[in-house]
């Protein structure tokens, strides 16, 4: 009988051991998706921050730029895309897309050297740039911190306490492709050519 309750008594400290690990595990993977959570909704203001900027300077370009259809077109598509995209997989493949098209844009814009000197264009420009920086960091954030949560979820025994709890890896993150591994450098300023080297004078002659 005793050695009964000792073996019951064993079970039931295993148990609680158990028990406790489980819920600590599932409790801390319940805090790094919400920190994953918290990440996102920072890149998805900034992104936002973008979109609502792109207008005044596409608007802006337009007024000295106004035939280059193609490029303002492409951008029109890539917002609506953003702004529509429910989903953070949806929204990043709808920013590389932004991305590119602002890229085309400001490649445009270098042919116009009356428009970079354009007030309004040049307050955009910073506006733009700052914006991209805060994308840049935010982007990254959110990128280690939801492979800290995948990690995680991915090492054992974590990885049978994520199956029984409904907790899934997460791979919306943010990818650079081959033609996009550099987010838009909005810099307008003309670029002067260097001047040539001095010549060395001559020898003397004797």
């Amino acid at each position: 009988m005793k050695i009964a309750l000792a073996i019951l008594a064993i079970l039931l400290v295993i148990g609680l051991l158990l028990g406790s690990s489980f819920v600590s595990r599932r409790n801390q993977m319940a805090i790094k998706r919400e920190a994953v959570n918290s990440a996102w909704s920072q890149v998805d203001v900034v992104l936002q921050r973008r979109a609502d900027l792109i207008p005044n300077l596409v608007e802006t370009v337009k007024g000295f730029a106004a035939q280059e259809v193609t490029v303002f077109g492409d951008i029109a598509k890539a917002r609506s895309a953003l702004l529509s995209a429910n989903t953070p997989t949806d929204k990043i493949a709808a920013n590389q897309r932004l991305d590119s098209a602002l890229g085309r844009l400001l490649v445009v814009v270098e042919n116009y050297p009356q428009l970079k000197s354009n007030e309004n264009f040049l307050r955009l420009q910073d506006e733009l740039a700052g914006t991209e920086n805060r994308i840049a960091v935010e982007r990254r954030r959110y990128n280690e911190t939801l492979q800290d949560y995948n990690t995680y979820l991915s090492l054992f025994p974590n990885n049978l306490v994520a199956s029984m709890s409904g907790f899934a890896r997460n791979d919306a993150y943010f990818k650079a492709d081959e033609g996009a591994r550099q987010a838009p450098k909005v810099n307008f300023e003309n670029q002067k050519t260097p001047a040539a080297p001095a010549q060395a004078p001559a020898p003397a002659k004797p």
